[in-house]
């Protein structure tokens, strides 16, 4: 009888299966195959060349890679200190005051990033709402904060800030508030409960939300060209720039494929850290 049922879910998963192989690994084979070809070329009819990789370094694209990567690692960072205390709060204090914190976090997601990150524009450029007020008020204007590294990691942090909340917010409540009761009555410090109860047991949730953030931030591309303008060009920028411009599908397609592998390195890596199965009890 559960050899039946093994064989009719592996056959009830194979339409399913094709469907993901077809959608997910089919562009990924294909980006993968012109990374290999000449540069210039538009077919995958040719013999593999692996020149689109030579010039990663040679021609300096391992400095928008490195950008891309400090500034996602900068605004997990962030988003990890400023969510956690709301994360908490949502998971722990507020009770059914979280379902209207939820629905505000949720209600920005349905307009279009690129709208709210030209209100940012609109907002802080010079001459812009905030300044208007500031001059209004005192008389005096200031220096837009636009168009460089701080403000690229601020819109990165403005936009994926409910991708760290949420993941937190889960992770924090399948902490035993017992546990953390019992750590208390044996003297454990706040911080001691913090560091030894809090954030072990809620680990899911916090590897869960940093690799989103950073996987996310690693590939943006319109933070970095709304905010910041010219003033830092990251590895998403010379990705379209490659495909489109360029014309050069291959070299797109190789920093493509240098981009996917570090950062699916660096995923597997921290999911490696943590021993998720026996943090959720699943390990007997």
């Amino acid at each position: 009888m559960e050899r039946l049922d093994n064989r009719l879910g592996f056959f009830s998963a194979v339409p399913l299966g094709l469907i993901l192989l077809l959608s997910f690994l089919a562009p990924l084979v294909v980006v993968a195959l012109f990374s290999i070809m000449p540069q210039k070329v538009f077919s995958l009819a040719n013999m593999p060349d692996f020149s689109a990789y030579s010039v990663f370094f040679a021609q300096g694209y391992y400095r928008s890679l490195l950008w891309a990567l400090g500034m996602a690692f900068a605004a997990s960072l962030v988003l990890f200190v400023l969510c956690w205390p709301l994360a908490y709060g949502m998971a722990k204090v507020f009770g059914r005051f979280s379902l209207v914190l939820t629905i505000a976090v949720v209600m920005s997601l349905f307009v279009s990033e690129n709208i709210r990150l030209f209100g940012w524009v609109l907002t802080l450029m010079k001459g812009g709402l905030f300044e208007g007020y500031i001059r209004a008020w005192t008389g005096t204007g200031f220096e837009s904060p636009l168009y460089n590294t701080g403000i690229i990691i601020f819109g990165l942090v403005y936009v994926y800030f409910p991708f760290m909340l949420f993941p937190l917010a889960q992770g924090i409540s399948m902490v035993p508030d017992d546990t953390r009761q019992a750590a208390a009555d044996l003297g454990a410090t706040r911080w001691q409960i913090l560091r030894h109860v809090d954030l072990p047991l809620a680990a899911p949730g916090i590897v869960v939300g940093t690799l989103l953030t950073f996987v996310l931030g690693a590939g943006a591309l319109a933070e970095s060209k709304i905010l910041g303008g010219q003033a830092v060009i990251v590895i998403a920028d010379d990705i379209e720039t490659a495909f489109t411009f360029g014309q050069n599908w291959p070299l797109g397609s190789a920093l493509s494929m240098i981009l996917i592998l570090i950062i699916g390195g660096l995923a597997l890596f921290g999911v490696n850290r943590v021993d998720l199965d026996a943090i959720m009890g699943r390990k007997r």
